[in-house]
């Protein structure tokens, strides 16, 4: 009885809590997918980690542009082409800033973190990575800074290790024999686990990394739209994000690198917009970051990235922060209660925004289907992590995500799915 107090007055305080001056309500309502009566049941989501909600500012700043704004970037002299270009660039800055960027040449538009980490992997790493070099990755990340490195070490002869866990699910560093080995060619980890909601060290990594010599890429996708991110205080060389995990459009991300980085890095994709000559059989690429941007730009989309960027600096990111970790906190103290679930990694283990469980005899996929009849909406699978499901012995977990908009009685709606579920359970094993 007394936790049940315990978790209704944390409940309460969640959905009457401010963020930056703001209620929870007053910053939910930005969101038109939580519209009243939009859904039945009403939905609570908690599938942040995948991929987040946009803001009206967000969807309202792409309609207009997309109305009255749209041009081609850096090639007319016409006043349509050059506002849309000078827009364009101020997308650029913003998402430089938001970033803790020295300089708005620094960032480069992509598709997704996906295709940014791909950008470092074949334009930067293959051509200076050697046979018998190494390159080390964690044991916790998602296939997209994984499959990239496999590759070009298998191409390369190098070796790709992995930096394994200790049982809190935290990196054992003290493990990683050679890590800082002059055969080191880079390390790329992620800031925050997609799975188990462990930030990991990474200034501290980059700080020793660069006594070394040795150059450091940071998968920040689980991190910009819940953290605060500064590549200046983390001291890495590369940092890869995606717009739809911090209230942005799907479709476009961003690389951040050195300059002298970038300088050296070859571009992933050829062709219109990012040459000063071309001849029969030779070319010249235009200036970084232009030369990594071949092709029509995606203008509304870049623009909507730059809106994210701004909603999520005016609520604040540390107060974000605070508020998805106090939510992540009483879930895993609702959660702890329920019979047969285990968290991963256990309760001890400080998260950021994500907590992912499994239930003893239920098929996670079972569990998602359920609380989905609840309106809960939570992902379950193996997250693009197989080795690090091997790892746990498990062939996918459920998956809670939170963001900002998230309150009490999302936590409230998960906690009574997941009673539903072991209620269902109960019955179906009478």
């Amino acid at each position: 009885m007394r936790g049940s107090l315990r978790m209704s007055a944390a409940i309460d305080r969640l959905t009457r809590g401010a963020v930056h001056g703001r209620s929870v309500a007053a910053c939910r309502a930005d969101f038109p997918a939580f519209a009243q009566g939009r859904s039945d049941p009403p939905l609570h989501y908690l599938d942040n980690a995948a991929t987040t909600q946009q803001p009206r500012p967000v969807i309202d700043a792409m309609t207009r542009f997309a109305e009255t704004g749209v041009g081609p970037v850096h090639r007319g002299l016409y006043p349509l082409a050059e506002r849309a270009t000078a827009a364009y660039e101020r997308a650029r800055a913003t998402i430089a800033r938001f970033i803790g960027a020295p300089s708005a040449d620094e960032l480069v538009f992509t598709r997704s973190a996906t295709e940014a980490i791909n950008l470092v992997a074949w334009g930067w790493l293959r051509p200076r990575l050697r046979s018998g070099e190494r390159v080390w990755v964690t044991r916790m990340e998602h296939h997209a800074n994984l499959l990239p490195w496999q590759r070009v070490c298998r191409e390369r002869g190098a070796r790709l290790r992995v930096i394994e866990l200790s049982d809190d699910g935290t990196l054992d560093l003290d493990g990683a024999e050679g890590l800082f080995d002059p055969r080191t060619r880079l390390i790329a980890l992620t800031q925050v686990s997609n799975v188990l909601g462990v930030e990991n060290p990474v200034a501290e990594i980059c700080a020793e990394a660069g006594r070394h010599g040795i150059p450091v890429l940071v998968d920040a996708a689980q991190a910009v739209g819940h953290l605060p991110v500064d590549v200046t205080a983390l001291g890495c060389d590369f940092l890869t994000f995606s717009a739809h995990k911090m209230c942005g459009p799907t479709g476009i991300g961003a690389l951040w690198g050195r300059g002298e980085h970038l300088a050296a890095t070859e571009p992933l994709l050829v062709g219109g917009g990012m040459v000063d000559l071309v001849r029969d059989d030779v070319a010249s690429w235009t200036r970084v970051p232009e030369r990594f941007e071949g092709g029509s730009p995606n203008l509304v989309g870049a623009v909507g990235f730059a809106a994210a960027a701004d909603y999520l600096t005016g609520i604040g990111m540390q107060r974000i922060a605070t508020r998805v970790a106090e939510l992540a906190r009483n879930a895993v103290d609702a959660l702890r209660e329920i019979p047969g679930l285990s968290l991963l990694p256990d309760a001890g283990t400080p998260r950021t925004s994500i907590v992912s469980f499994d239930i003893e005899g239920v098929h996670p996929h079972d569990v998602a289907q359920i609380a989905a009849e609840y309106g809960v909406a939570l992902r379950a699978g193996h997250h693009c992590c197989q080795p690090l499901m091997c790892h746990l012995g498990l062939a996918a977990t459920v998956r809670a995500s939170f963001g900002a908009y998230n309150d009490g009685a999302d936590l409230e709606a998960l906690v009574r799915a997941l009673h539903g579920t072991a209620q269902a359970l109960r019955r179906a094993t009478r």
